[in-house]
């Protein structure tokens, strides 16, 4: 998942290769388009894709901010815990 937020906002490809640069999108539009926008297509998202009373909690903790960290480190966050439906199904 990071790795592709990482792509969609470096344009960068796996070997380094820069990509067209005026096709990068922001971390929050990288983030939106792997949860709200897909939950959309899949018209789920009166039930998922974001968090608010009432749907799934399904979600991922990581050990940093998306939002706070470089460009190049968004490809290395981990996942600490991953929650579907209010239920830990992987933990370090």
């Amino acid at each position: 998942m990071f790795e592709t937020i990482w792509c969609a906002t470096s344009r960068k490809t796996k070997n380094g290769v820069q990509l067209n640069e005026e096709e990068k999108i922001s971390v929050i539009d990288a983030i939106k388009g792997l949860t709200e926008n897909v939950a959309y297509q899949y018209f789920e998202e009166d039930k998922k894709g974001s968090i608010k009373e009432g749907k799934l909690a399904n979600l991922i903790i990581v050990d940093k901010n998306p939002l706070k960290v470089e460009i190049d480190d968004i490809k290395n966050i981990k996942v600490l815990e991953t929650i579907k439906e209010g239920e830990t199904l992987y933990k370090i």
